[in-house]
């Protein structure tokens, strides 16, 4: 009988556990909350979340992760556990084997923090690898042909960008700067030029809404609500699409640098390859309107993104140990 495979993609704003002959079995934010009387975690994800603004004082609501770094290893580490046993699920006899996507930047006592907490959970085996490669994987790229192929992965805390051929990476990146990146570029606009406060939610709403990488096209307009930072009175404002895409043109131009910085690395009989087959964008915040019209403008080279994006990561996960099978 072969090995379960179980992929997990741990982001700094969502936890996603894909199951090879299940399917998306979870899909939780990375979120714990924290009594500091009993010292122990009273919830995690989606109950942590819906709890988390109406919390007593000896209660703490916790994000473990920050742009793709770990904060807090010991909730982690009992999140991580809780939502592999809820992935692993009633047939725990068979161990199963565990691939974690991680940002390329991550340390290596971040590494086995991981690790140990995997195998802890119940792994049989545990790899970790670079999210770029995850998504590479997910998107059906043969990664183990010499060939070079090019992803975008932009998350929610990190964007890491890779050239893969032979099942290894060849040239990568990452940056601290991605979809929570733009959420809090739109706060900070409507704070500091019209006097607004909103929370990050509502910047991301209104990214999805009338966000976009690029200038053009019709004019598209929102009305907002939130409390006016002078008065404390509740205020209404109108925002029009042209000056949300002002905004997000300064992480946009880091995400564009990081672009160009790999492909400037990238050897020559590589970055033919790039030319001829484009480049994949993946991640929750490729969702961004025009972001890969962006990149293509910016590089000249062709940008594509694909349907869900944000789950192409934990399903290539959970496909990695029986690709990289080709090279062994």
């Amino acid at each position: 009988m072969p090995a379960r495979s179980i992929g997990i993609d741990l982001g700094s704003k969502n936890c996603r556990v894909y199951e090879l002959d299940k399917g998306l079995v979870l899909w939780e934010p990375t979120i714990a909350v924290y009594d500091r009387e009993q010292e122990k975690i009273k919830e995690y994800g989606k109950d942590a979340l819906e709890i988390s603004p109406k919390l007593a004082t000896h209660f703490e609501a916790i994000w473990p992760i920050n742009h793709g770094v770990i904060m807090d290893y010991m909730v982690l580490e009992k999140m991580l556990k809780n939502f592999i046993s809820i992935g692993i699920g009633p047939r725990a006899f068979r161990k199963p084997i565990i691939t974690i996507s991680v940002p390329s930047g991550i340390a290596d006592i971040e590494k086995s923090a991981l690790e140990e907490a995997a195998y802890h959970a119940g792994a049989r085996e545990v790899y970790l690898i670079n999210e770029a490669v995850a998504s590479a994987v997910g998107v059906g790229l043969d990664i183990t042909k010499a060939c070079g192929n090019m992803v975008v992965d932009i998350g929610g805390g990190t964007t890491d960008v890779a050239i893969i051929s032979m099942g290894n990476i060849v040239v990568s990146g990452s940056i601290q700067v991605a979809g929570d990146s733009f959420d809090k570029a739109i706060v900070n606009y409507l704070r500091e030029e019209h006097g607004l406060f909103v929370g990050t939610n509502i910047g991301e709403e209104i990214k999805k809404t009338i966000g976009s990488a690029v200038y053009g096209g019709k004019e598209k307009y929102m009305e907002v609500s939130g409390r006016n930072i002078h008065t404390g009175l509740p205020k209404k404002l109108k925002l029009t699409s042209s000056e949300i895409t002002e905004v997000l043109q300064e992480p946009l131009e880091a995400i564009m640098e990081l672009v160009h910085s790999v492909l400037e690395k990238t050897p020559p009989e590589l970055a033919i390859d790039i030319v001829n087959r484009g480049m994949v964008v993946t991640g929750g915040g490729s969702k961004l309107y025009g972001i890969d019209r962006l990149i293509e403008d910016k590089t000249e080279v062709f940008a594509m993104t694909i349907e869900n994006p944000e789950q192409v990561n934990v399903i290539g996960s959970a496909k990695y140990p029986y690709v990289i099978k080709q090279l062994l």
